[in-house]
């Protein structure tokens, strides 16, 4: 059994970029854990940011209980994260509870601000989450750094519009179904995403996107991934080896 922690910046988007990848991984009886560096407490014109916060974390733990994952929040404010040392002691106490092997985050390119410090912050909180002085909370430090995995950015491209061309894929046809059910969990999203994002129908929003990404694998439903290898981060591929028979390769 392997310990693998998909975090972002927000609930729904581990939903919507990397929920059947959990859902294959958690089926295979690794322990799965989710987190949020925000309660994406902005995410809603109809309710005050603490109350959004609170309902939007009870959304994003019953999203993770559909495949028997644990939930946390960093508790950072939305549209208020950034590489300091504060958040990132939050960051990697995140790590460390997980006791990650595996971390999957945000892509450094992505249209929101959040998304891109989250990357950043996650790549650096990994590194520290092996040093046995510095402090965060009270999960004990990690044995070593762990893998390191980079989610697509929403809708393939980066600020600029450069599409964004993953390592691998993971098949998630036979589990889109658990996918969409995670994703359908965060209802107070259908009409802030409506609303802010003009996308009218959040779950067709993802479909169309996981049907759009498996294309590059020559396949029907898929997620993109890259992995960090940078030093010291490791370079062997252990989460594509527990994909198994879900892995992808890219067209070549």
């Amino acid at each position: 059994m392997t310990a693998v922690l998909a975090i972002h910046a927000h609930p729904d988007d581990i939903e919507t970029l990397c929920a059947g990848t959990l859902a294959v991984l958690a089926a295979a009886g690794h322990q799965i854990r989710i987190a949020t560096v925000t309660g994406g407490d902005l995410g809603s014109a109809a309710t005050a940011p603490q109350e959004t916060s609170r309902i939007r974390q009870a959304e994003a733990a019953r999203a993770a209980a559909l495949i028997g994952a644990e939930y946390r929040c960093g508790e950072v404010p939305d549209l208020g994260v950034f590489n300091d040392d504060p958040t990132r002691r939050r960051v990697t106490e995140l790590i460390r509870w997980a006791q990650a092997e595996v971390v999957i985050t945000a892509s450094p390119a992505d249209y929101h601000p959040d998304h891109e410090a989250v990357s950043q912050l996650v790549r650096d909180a990994c590194f520290a989450a092996s040093v046995p002085n510095y402090a965060t909370g009270e999960a004990p430090p990690l044995e070593a750094i762990p893998h390191l995995y980079f989610m697509d950015p929403i809708g393939g491209r980066d600020r600029e519009g450069v599409w964004t061309v993953p390592d691998f894929g993971a098949d998630v046809s036979a589990v889109f179904e658990a996918k969409k059910a995670m994703l359908a969990c965060h209802v107070s999203q259908d009409a802030w995403v409506a609303r802010q994002h003009d996308i009218p129908d959040h779950l067709a929003s993802m479909e169309a996107w996981t049907r759009k990404r498996a294309r590059d694998f020559e396949a029907e439903l898929a997620e993109g991934f890259r992995q960090y290898r940078h030093h010291p981060y490791p370079r062997t591929p252990l989460l594509q080896e527990l994909l198994g028979a879900s892995l992808l390769a890219p067209r070549a």
